[in-house]
């Protein structure tokens, strides 16, 4: 019987890289979005309003019945906490609503949304949740709110596995270095940013969304059972 994972956020991204690796090594997919699903995939679309928590009653339901009518299941194994919102801007600029939004999505609703989720999620599976680079290495002055999140997020994960450890459930994070999607804004597909942002890592070259992707596939699959509490950096060796 093939594993089923859940992504927030794979309508595009870092979570449709992902999702399409999932899929590819034989994986079945369940992504969530906010307003397009876009691509089609062989998955199940489900819409989800990450930062809302008064759509979680009605997506936890709406969960149920594709785990039992398509899959004739009660649970499913992996949740990968990708969904994100982006926000470049000085602590000078950044506005009160611009926090919330924030934190709306990347902790507070990351935390709740794990807490419904873990009756539904079967014993002996994964949680990864996204952080950053930026949670270790400063950027350009621009996302000290967005990495003051990531750095909470990571803290929670030690947490949440000591508290699952006993179902057999291991909980890591996985933290992307600069990558090339429109997270953002897009800002990182410019070529010029790539050229600087490449000779900042060993690698030579801007990461791009399949090399998370891959990890992250990795991470799910055997012989990791015995991996958790971990942050692991897919970033080419940048700033080190």
């Amino acid at each position: 019987m093939s594993k089923i994972a859940l992504i927030t956020g794979g309508n595009r991204g870092l979570g449709r890289a992902t999702a399409v690796k999932l899929l590819d090594a034989g994986f079945e997919v369940i992504y969530t979005y906010r307003d397009d699903p876009g691509e089609k995939l062989d998955a199940v679309a489900l819409p989800l309003t990450v930062g809302d928590l008064n759509t979680y009653d009605a997506f936890v339901t709406e969960l149920r019945g594709v785990l039992r009518d398509r899959y004739g299941r009660e649970n499913f194994d992996i949740l990968i906490n990708n969904a994100g919102v982006g926000l470049g801007a000085t602590i000078e600029q950044a506005t009160v609503d611009d926090f919330d939004r924030m934190m709306n999505v990347h902790l507070r609703g990351m935390v709740f949304l794990t807490q419904k989720l873990l009756p539904l999620i079967a014993d002996n599976g994964k949680i990864i949740n996204l952080s950053t680079g930026l949670a270790r290495f400063t950027g350009e002055g621009l996302y000290a709110i967005y990495g003051a999140l990531k750095s909470a997020v990571e803290t929670f994960t030690r947490y949440l596995a000591r508290e699952v450890g006993p179902r057999g459930i291991t909980a890591n994070t996985i933290a992307p270095g600069a990558t090339a999607t429109e997270f953002g804004g897009g800002g990182l597909q410019d070529e010029n940013v790539q050229k600087h942002l490449a000779a900042a890592n060993v690698m030579g070259r801007m990461g791009q969304p399949d090399d998370i992707a891959g990890a992250i596939v990795a991470l799910v699959g055997e012989g990791t059972q015995w991996i958790t509490a971990q942050r692991i950096e897919v970033s080419g060796g940048m700033l080190i």
